[in-house]
Formats: structure tokens, sequence, C-alpha cells
């Protein structure tokens, strides 16, 4: 069926790209573009018309009863009449119009497929519940991966599973009827008096079901699915059978909302939930006495629609329709009907295409649909968040919270439910929406389901632990409810939390298949009402929804972040900042070089009038894009003195290069007082490195530069900030002075009670200068200890430095620190410990290391099949910094080189220093334990 697929997608493509699709094929076209996407491009319509012809055809011949083989004429009738918009696609489809268009023989052929397949077998399994797939996701998912595996990863096409939704479900119930005086949870049949302007704009009030169900990104019917066996069984339980057709014809359909983006999941969500109403999810025994028989008129209520765009999309309209009332009544729902319930899993995307005008306004605090100011994610404690890239707050997940939020706002109460990524609960960057929804709702409640890859993350016991999803990223399930009636008289929700750890599912054998644990069984024995939860203090600046050790934070509080402890101290220069995030050149293969020959020959080129554009794209890695134009750029670097923009870079740990900087050509590093501290970055002997927060399971974000650094050189994913030890007026070597803060140096003073002075070193006995402080800084920074006894405050900002009054201890640390701060740039050198002994070509083809147990000093790092380097310690070959593996990374980055003698010495040298550092990190510890050990403020 795929394949059959791929060429209906490629022969409409090939009409059109030969400018021979029929007026019926344009019409189509113009459809798809009118009903959903005006952009939508011909490779876009074909490949979306292919999947929806599968889906539509794949729904139709599980109605297909006649005694005749199933065709393609059969597939109007025979699509559910719940879908109105399947049907009246494939009634043109099927038409005689269309039996000349040269892809209606592969439709031909699929239908012939399916019209062979035991559909008895499929309906047979239909509804045995396992815990990643039912039949129908079984078939989408896996077709979609035979289709296009790519899209399937790029859509997010995976399968909630069943327990999560389960919990979900049955914690709305629980909360519906413990909270909101429904006494019949999710199967509440009370109406409510709505308010609305007719096309007059004259006020009317309807009544209206209370409990209102959506589901803002329906996927494939999942949850919607779950809600209707639950209120199913609670029928059954109480012997209702006889009353469930006219319940849901009348209680049920009414309340029941879903809207979906992509045509393919929309079709499965008709199919499963319709089969789900005609009982087929049933043993045969009780599908006659549960099977409800949809009348002429009744539909569904999900639509093809985006919930993230205000504007009413003619959705379900096709070929010139005039608006339908399913259209209508689609408008009302996504426009303002009172839905009392908002649950589901929406889609996860750090980089949204969901950029709509409203969502974008909305994020940021003002309702384009009334004009008014309403909750904004971009402040916190009503000042901007003053982030340099939130770009997080745009992810999807992010929009859908905010317009679930908004919705239940409007209505006045209700519960939203949503299994996300767990990255909200303590990045910093989410903090004004943590407090924006502390302010909505009154109680909040957060599920930490981890299995967060990225991070490494391991249960609380050293144990595996993993994701309920296929996916690397951390998920929870967050449960926001906004009572009618507030139960206190705070203007903040309570927020309460609950870490779930471990395996996914634990079987005694893969194929017995019998449950022992698991965060599977967890779900499926709980609710929100049965799990142990523990009530959070969150509070100003981060509002976290993860729980901290109080004391610890306390203690952690007192000392200086290194935002407050570089720059000026004066908010009207440069409001006060003298640091800035490292370099971003958005084209590292053009900007940096291994040797300042190879780049003064690429910017040469660049800067040649004799040179046309043309060459400069197939020559140099540069391509026109909306960031580049060839013609444009070019003329800043003729204009510009570039000779003097070739300067040394901290590229990556212990890997210094050359680079071209010219601002006005980079993405970030290009003005303000960013380009003041570049250049004093340049000829500062002492930058410090760090970055804020980080997303690996250790904070290991420190280093030391002696030099510009770009943007990743101490951080594999987070990106460093610089911290110039020294300003330069003028950018002149000389007259510098200090870039630490004068209120923190003040504060210093009065604390260690030794005279300060403004340059270098000072005694130790009774003077420090900027250079203890800043071996002292480093020093503590590389304590084992500090690391893992603030560890959880470290992931959420800026590294803060305790303030001791110990003279002794902080002269031993500074001592230590400027050790440390020597090796890792190479002023000082440790002792070599290791050997090359093996001669050869010397180019780097395969980085692997090998250690022997028995004789340690034989561990290789091998660079290829013949040549290696001898006696690399294994605890030196694990080392990290900021993510990177400095022993594997510097080599990796010279894969295909051919390492020179000075290169081999440099590595020698750098393994050298990680072994001295390893050993200088415990002393760091053992001196503080000999002072008295943490907190160090008190020794």
């Amino acid at each position: 069926m795929a394949h059959l697929a791929h060429m209906i997608c490629d022969s409409i493509n090939n009409t059109f790209q030969q400018k021979l699709a029929t007026d019926n094929l344009r019409d189509l076209y113009a459809g798809f573009q009118e009903a959903l996407l005006p952009d939508l491009k011909v490779s876009e319509f074909a490949d979306m018309f292919a999947q929806t012809i599968v889906y539509g055809l794949f729904a139709a011949r599980f109605n297909h009863t006649q005694k005749r083989p199933f065709c393609r004429h059969d597939a109007a009738s025979e699509i559910p009449s719940t879908n109105p918009f399947l049907r009246r696609l494939f009634a043109a489809i099927a038409g005689p119009d269309f039996d000349d268009e040269p892809f209606v023989g592969f439709v031909d052929d699929l239908a012939q497929v399916l019209a062979l397949t035991d559909m008895e077998a499929v309906l047979a399994d239909f509804g045995k519940t396992m815990r990643r797939e039912d039949p129908i996701i079984h078939f989408y998912e896996t077709f979609l991966a035979q289709y296009d595996p790519k899209l399937r990863a790029m859509r997010g096409v995976y399968y909630t599973p069943e327990p999560v939704v389960s919990y979900i479900v049955r914690s709305v119930d629980y909360l519906l009827r413990e909270h909101f005086d429904c006494p019949g949870g999710l199967a509440d049949a009370a109406t409510v008096a709505y308010s609305s302007c007719d096309e007059d704009g004259k006020e009317r009030v309807e009544r209206t079901p209370r409990v209102l169900i959506l589901d803002p990104a329906m996927g494939t019917g999942t949850f919607l699915y779950h809600v209707i066996a639950h209120i199913r069984e609670r029928y059954r339980q109480m012997g209702n059978v006889g009353m469930w057709s006219g319940y849901v014809r009348e209680h049920l359909l009414p309340r029941l909302f879903g809207f979906e983006l992509l045509m393919a999941p929309y079709t499965m969500a008709h199919l499963k939930l319709g089969m789900q109403l005609a009982a087929i999810d049933l043993p045969i025994a009780e599908r006659a006495a549960w099977a409800y028989d949809f009348a002429t008129n009744d539909r569904l209520g999900i639509y093809l629609t985006n919930i993230l765009d205000e504007a009413l999309k003619r959705s379900e309209l096709m070929f010139g329709r005039d608006i339908s009332d399913e259209a209508n009544q689609a408008a009302k729902v996504k426009q303002g009907y009172p839905v009392m319930v908002v649950l589901g899993n929406p889609p996860y995307s750090g980089h949204s295409a969901n950029k709509g005008q409203w969502i974008n306004d909305l994020l940021r605090g003002q309702d384009s649909q009334t004009g008014r100011k309403t909750a904004n994610y971009f402040e916190v404690d009503g000042q901007p968040l003053g982030e340099r890239n939130p770009k997080w707050l745009n992810d999807d997940y992010v929009k859908f919270i905010r317009v679930a939020q908004w919705r239940i706002e409007k209505m006045g109460y209700g519960v939203l439910a949503f299994i996300t990524n767990h990255g909200y609960l303590d990045n910093p960057t989410f903090r004004g929406m943590r407090q924006s929804l502390m302010r909505s709702f009154d109680d909040i409640y957060v599920l930490d389901l981890h299995g967060n890859s990225k991070k490494k993350d391991h249960s609380p016991d050293g144990s595996k632990d993993e994701n309920v999803f296929d996916i690397q990223q951390g998920v929870a399930i967050g449960i926001f409810v906004k009572r009618q009636q507030k139960a206190s008289s705070s203007d903040m929700a309570n927020v309460y939390h609950a870490h779930l750890w471990g395996l996914r599912e634990v079987y005694e054998t893969v194929s017995q298949r019998q449950e022992r644990g698991g965060k599977y069984h967890w779900l499926a024995e709980r609710d929100v009402s049965t799990t142990e939860w523990k009530r959070l203090e969150p509070t100003s600046p981060f509002f976290l929804f993860k729980p901290q050790d109080d004391v610890v934070r306390a203690e952690y509080e007192q000392g200086y972040k290194v935002t407050e402890l570089f720059g000026t101290g004066n908010p009207k220069v440069d409001g006060g900042k003298k640091y800035g995030l490292g370099i971003c050149t958005h084209n590292d293969a053009l900007h940096i070089a291994w040797t300042e020959a190879e780049l003064i020959d690429r910017v040469q080129k660049l800067a040649s009038p004799s040179i046309p554009d043309s060459v400069i794209l197939e020559t140099l890695p540069v391509r026109e894009s909306p960031y580049w134009n060839t013609t444009r750029e070019r003329m800043k670097v003729r204009i510009s003195q570039w000779q003097a923009k070739i300067w040394p870079v901290y590229y990556r740990p212990f890997d210094w290069r050359k680079i071209y900087y010219e601002p006005a050509l980079m993405d970030i590093g290009r003005g303000g007082s960013s380009r003041h501290v570049m250049s004093n970055a340049k000829f500062c002997p002492r930058n410090l490195m760090v970055s804020r927060g980080y997303e690996i399971e250790a904070f290991q974000h420190v280093l030391v530069s002696n030099t510009v650094a770009v943007h990743h050189a101490a951080t594999r994913k987070e990106g460093n900030y610089l911290f110039p030890l020294y300003l330069y007026p003028e950018m002149a070597l000389e007259g510098r002075h200090s870039n630490l803060s004068p209120t923190f140096i003040t504060t210093f003073l009065a604390i260690l009670k030794m005279r300060f002075i403004s340059n270098g070193k000072g005694d130790l006995q009774q003077t420090f200068g900027p250079e203890d402080i800043f071996n002292y800084m480093y020093a503590v920074f590389h304590s084992p200890t500090y690391r893992e006894r603030y560890a959880e405050f470290l992931k959420i900002d800026f590294p803060r430095l305790p303030l001791i009054s110990n003279a002794n201890l902080f002269r031993e640390l500074c001592n230590l620190g400027d050790r440390l701060v020597g090796l890792h740039l190479m002023e000082k050198f440790g002792k070599i410990i290791t050997s090359y002994p093996v001669s050869g070509n010397d180019v780097v083809e395969k980085v692997d290391y090998t250690a022997s147990a028995d004789t340690p000093e034989q561990n290789r790092v091998w660079i290829n099949r013949m040549q290696y380097i001898e006696g690399v310690p294994a605890e030196v070959w694990d080392f990290h910094i900021g993510g990177y593996q400095v022993c594997q990374k510097w080599l990796k980055d010279r894969k295909g080189c051919q390492l020179s003698f000075n290169d081999i010495n440099h590595y020698q040298r750098i393994v050298a220093a990680l072994a001295e550092t390893i050993i200088l990190m415990e002393k760091i510890d053992e001196v503080i334990d000999s002072h008295g050990g943490w907190p160090i403020w008190l020794c």
C-alpha cells in the first residue's frame, strides 16, 4: 500500500509539472488549499492526497458489507456518515469525471489490496488493548513508517500509551465529581446557560451541556476513545445498557470535540471512534446491546482545523460549497464555546510551524480577539523575562497549554489535563509561564514521568529509567484545576508534585507478557486521588514546579551569582552588564579555520571584486538564504578592515583556532555590549566561561579562556557566556581595569578583611586582587561536593559563589584554582604520562579506546588501525567538560586530518592536564573538609 501511495503521489506531481493536470485535479488542489492551507504546495498536496486516499479506502473497507468485492466506486457510500469530509471527497474521486485521471489505476489497485484483506481477522483484534497500540493505530503507524519514516518522526506520530491516557481520564473524572458538583463526572448530562452573539451582534442565551470536553490536538482520537470507554463502563456497572443509545445521541455526541490539523490522524480518529460507538471493540455477544446506530444527521464533533489559529479555516468544506452547519459548530467550539475539560497530548516541537499572530500575541499577554490584556508568559513579577533567546516558549506544547488556559479562563472554571514535554517544570525560561499558570488555576498537579535520555536520567537508586514514549524528551502529566469557587483566599495555585521513575513495564518473560510492575502498571492502578503528592511552595523568581531542599537552597542563595559578580554595577551603563553569550557565527565553516592562512585565503576571496558571486557560492561554504545575500554580505567585507578582524578563538575544550570576527555577518555577538565584551575578551588573559543551567546529568560547565570563545566552547547544548576578568578602555592593552562589580568587591572586603588591589594578584596575606578572586571562584566551581550539593540549583541558573571569611581557606583555594587555570589555559603543564610508540601516516581515521585491566599503562586511544596514544587513564578518557568527552572530542574533530608533531604533543598535554585536574578537584574537597566542610561560608 505504501508503494501504491507513492505512485499516486508521483503521478499527481508529474501531471502538475508537465502542466497536464485536468480541471478536476486543479479543483481538487484548490479545494485542499481552501479547506486546509492557503500556501499548500503541489508536492505537499500530492502527498496529503495520497495518504488521504489510503486512509479513506481503509475506512470504507471496514464498512463494506456487500457480497460483491470492494472497489473504489463503493468508497463514497461506505465511508461512515460521521465523516462528511471524506464522503464528499470520495464522491468526487469515485465519480465518472475522475475515471481518466492517471492516478486512478493506482487507487483501484489499493482498493483491490483491501478487497483481498481479511478484515474479520482485524475486527476480531480491535479493542484488545495493549500497552502501546490497537489495530487501527498499528495500521496508521506501520503504514506511515513504510510510506515516509521521516514524516512519521517529524509529525510525532507516536501512540499515547493506554495507561497514560487512562490515568488522565480517570483523574479528570474524579476531579469533576469531587470539586465541580458533577456526580456523573465525565458522564455528566447537566446543562448550563451559554451567552453568545448572533450574526447581528445581538446577545442570546441558550442551554448547552455543562461538561463539554475538547482534545485540541486529538491525533487519532485516543483520549476521546478512552473518555467514551470510561463512560460506557460506568453505564455497564449501573446496569443501564438500555439507556446507552439515547444517552449517546442526546448527551454524549453533543459534548465531545476534537481538533486535528493533519489529514491522516483525523481520518483514523473518525474511523476509530465510529467503530467504538458501533461497539465493534466489544465481544461479539455484547455488540448488539451496545451498538449505536448513527442517524443520517449524526456526526462526530471532530474537525480538521488548527486551534492555534484564531481565524476560522474553511475546514470540512470542499469544492466551493457554502459554510455548513458542521463548520459553524466547529467555529462555535473553537471561538468560545464553554469548554470545561481540555485534555490530550499536544505536539512537542521547539521549531514550531504554528506562527500565527493571534497565538503569538496570546503568549505575550494580548488577546487580539477582545483587545484585552491577559496572561503573559514573557513576563515574571510584572517585568520582562530578559531572556536572550526565549525560543522554548514558542514550542508547540507551550502554545497548546496557553490556549487551553485561555479557554478555561473564559469559561470561568474547568480542568486542563495534558501530557507534555517536562521542560517547563524547572527551566528558567518558563518561569513567567509557571507564574501565569499559578495565577489562573487553583490547584496544579504535576506528575513527572522523567525518561529524559538527553539528560541521561536514572532512577534515584541508580537503576534504569525509561520513557513512556519512544522519544528522548522526558515527559510529565500536568493537571490544572480552576474551581467555580476558590477553596482558599490565596491568589496563587496550590502546586503538588510527584515523581515516577523506573522501567516502562516489567515482564516475567516477553512471551508471557505478565505484568509485574513499571510505569505502565503504576499508571493503570492510580489516578490523581491515589497519587502521593508533595506540596510545593513555588516562589519568585523561578516559581519552580519541582521540589527543592529549602535549607540547602537558602544556603546556596547566600552566594553571589556570577552575573552579579561581574559588571559595573551601574544599570545606566549597558544595564550594568559586562558579560555576554559566546560568539554564534551562524556559519562556522566560513568564519572559523584551523590556521590564519586558511582563513585569510577564504576572506580574501569574499572581498575580491574580481571573483563572481557564482564562484563564491560554488567554492565557499555559503548559500543564498533569507540570512545571506552574497552580493550584500561581500560588500560588508570589502568596506570593513577585515585584516584586523582575524583573531584567535577558543572553539572547544583545549581547542584554539582562528576566527574571522565580523559581527555584521554573524548571528550572536553583533552589537552593543556583546561586541564590547567580545573585543575585551580578545585581550583578556582570564575569561570565565559558564552556562546558565544544564541539560545533562551533572554540572561540568566551567572553563577558562584567554581569548574570545564561541557559544558552545564549554557547553555542548546550553550555550556558554563569557565573563572577562578585565576591561580594556578603547581596546588598548594599557589602562585595563577589573570587571568585578564594585558592590561585590565592597561586600567581599568586609567579609575577608583584606585590602583589594585593582590589578593582578595580591600577596594573600594583606591583599588580594582580581585574579585571586578568579582563581578562588574557579576552584569552588570545580569542587565535586559543590557540584553535587547544589546540583538542583545549578540546573536552572548561573552558578553562585559563596563568600568566606576564612583567610586560610581562601588562600589555599586560590592556589589550587591558580594551578587549574594555568593547566586549562596551557600556560602550565602537567607531567606527561602518555607515549606515541608507533610510526605511521598520523591520519585520524577512527577514534577508539581500549583499556587493559591488568596493565592500565597500556590503555590506548587509537587514531587509526596502526597508531595510538598509550597510557591514557580510563578516568581521563571519560572526563567531560560541558557535555564534551574532551579526549575523544578533540580527536574526532580532526577526523581525516594528519596530526603534526605539535598536534600530538598538544594532545599529550591535554591528557596530562586532565589527569592533574582530577587530582586537584579531589584536593579542593579535601582542603574544604579540613576547614570544617560545607557550607564553606561557615568555615
